[in-house]
């Protein structure tokens, strides 16, 4: 009586490490855009305390300049009040090169208002 033996074959094996491959070259590419994400919003919260705008846009450029922030400038940000706040907004988009003409393409957007309304588009 012969056991049939249970497990991944070669190329099962092969297979499953060039997708995990995939993965992690694919997290690898999104991981920084994220992180400049998260320090975009860090210094629009920061700046939000500055007081005028010509103060906001000066502290988010320090912030920048700090924070390795390459995305967007001072210029780009929406600051308005909205109920006697002010309110710093911004929306900005990232493009991932892949393979040949594939690319991905990531928006990011945030706002200091509660709730999280999104930012008005330009």
């Amino acid at each position: 009586m012969q056991q049939r033996q249970d497990g991944i074959s070669l190329v099962g094996l092969i297979f499953v490490l060039a997708l995990v491959g995939m993965v992690l070259v694919l997290g690898l590419k999104i991981v920084p855009t994220y992180t400049e994400y998260r320090a975009i919003q860090n210094a629009i919260v920061t700046a939000k305390s500055a007081g005028s705008v010509v103060e906001i846009q000066k502290s988010f450029d320090a912030s920048a300049v700090a924070g390795y922030i390459s995305s967007i400038n001072s210029r780009d940000l929406i600051i308005e009040k909205i109920d006697g706040q002010t309110e710093i907004s911004f929306a900005y988009e990232k493009k991932i090169p892949l393979v040949g003409p594939a690319s991905l393409l990531l928006e990011y957007e945030g706002t200091t208002v509660k709730g999280g309304a999104k930012p008005a588009k330009e």
